[in-house]
């Protein structure tokens, strides 16, 4: 009897334990899921990281970085920057697809812009607040990209060597009264085949073939070097005159190399067109891309962007046009004066990109 009793307790001992034990673990179990749910609730959906945006840049400025550091400020939103160039960003861009983490795209330049737009790499930027920041002229046809800030491409002149009486248009620029003065960049560079391309729009290919043409003849060298390059070679007494952006005169004014300074200060800057169909222009741009995984962070930027307040400081900084109509050029910029730009659409630049090119190979343009 006492040994069944024994076994009886010893077999309720048992099951009392298995019980405790089935409990705890149990309970254990539904605290890792209680965790684990927790952090579920806690990511975002679609994976799409909230708060981040992600940027291509082929711009160097310190003056961008603090604007993505007072977006961020504003917004809370990170904006992770990824740097390179033009070309190499848009090649980036189209082999990683769909797998991309880009979700904007900022390069110089309406023919670039319009270049990843045609390779399928951009979409329409929908926002009201963009659209009345930026002018029609200055954003893509279909919104793909729109403009930052605006650049001239006008002709910067020795004032030791020549009046600028002398200069008008850019048509004017293959009279042989400039042979052997004219300094420029080389037919590879965008910014030359955005000239070129605009004059193709304005005035037909075959007026604007016989400008490159002539312009090539009337060169002092063989094209080297960028806008800098030509400045100073204006400066050393090589050429007289250069086509050149007008910001790389405002940043060599400012600079902390003093010969750049003495070299800024030895040219002038002219307007080209005033009579006729105004000055080039370009922008620096940004677009959305096609598969921008935080998209609406992505628009809060551009929006920031050309926004007054980042107007602002673009055009304080790096002495470039804002884009946004509503905001001042900076005190430099203004003592050259007001001027005509071209009115056509920008576009355009993209469009006739390929057939300048062919032009600049047909005549020979370096």
């Amino acid at each position: 009897m006492k040994k069944l009793f024994s076994l009886t307790i010893l077999i309720l001992v048992v099951l009392l334990s298995v019980g405790l034990l089935a409990g705890c673990t149990g309970d254990q179990q539904s605290n890792a899921d209680s965790q684990e749910n927790a952090l579920n609730d806690s990511e975002p959906e679609g994976n799409a990281e909230k708060g981040v945006v992600n940027l291509y840049t082929n711009r160097h400025y310190d003056a961008d970085q603090q604007l993505f550091d007072a977006f961020t400020d504003e917004t809370g939103i990170e904006v992770n920057v990824v740097k390179g160039g033009a070309d190499e960003l848009i090649e980036r861009l189209a082999t990683e697809g769909q797998d991309t983490e880009a979700d904007l795209l900022i390069t110089a330049d309406a023919g670039r812009l319009s270049r990843a737009k045609e390779q399928g790499l951009l979409q329409s930027i929908e926002s009201e607040v963009v659209s009345n920041n930026i002018p029609e002229n200055l954003r893509d046809k279909d919104n793909h990209w729109v403009g930052l800030t605006v650049r001239g491409r006008v002709i910067v002149y020795s004032k030791d060597r020549v009046n600028p009486s002398e200069l008008s248009t850019y048509e004017d620029l293959i009279n042989p009264k400039w042979n052997g003065k004219i300094l420029v960049r080389s037919s590879s560079n965008i910014y030359n085949q955005s000239l070129l391309a605009s004059f193709i729009e304005l005035n037909g290919r075959d007026a604007a073939k016989e400008w490159a043409k002539g312009v090539s003849v009337n060169m002092a060298r063989d094209p080297k070097g960028n806008d800098r390059a030509q400045a100073t070679a204006v400066a050393a007494g090589i050429g007289d005159i250069a086509i050149m952006n007008t910001y790389y005169i405002g940043n060599m004014l400012n600079s902390s190399n003093p010969e750049e300074v003495k070299v800024a200060k030895s040219v002038g800057v002219f307007f080209p067109n005033q009579d006729t169909t105004g000055t080039h222009i370009n922008v620096s741009g940004i677009g959305l891309t096609k598969h921008a995984k935080n998209k609406e962070n992505a628009v809060k930027l551009i929006e920031f962007l050309t926004g007054e307040q980042a107007q602002e400081l673009f055009a304080q900084a790096n002495y470039e046009y804002p884009a946004n109509s509503k905001v001042e050029p900076s005190d430099l910029i203004k003592s050259w004066g007001d001027f005509k730009p071209q009115s056509l659409q920008l576009s355009k630049l993209g469009e006739y990109n390929e057939e300048a090119m062919k032009i600049f190979n047909e005549i020979g343009w370096k």
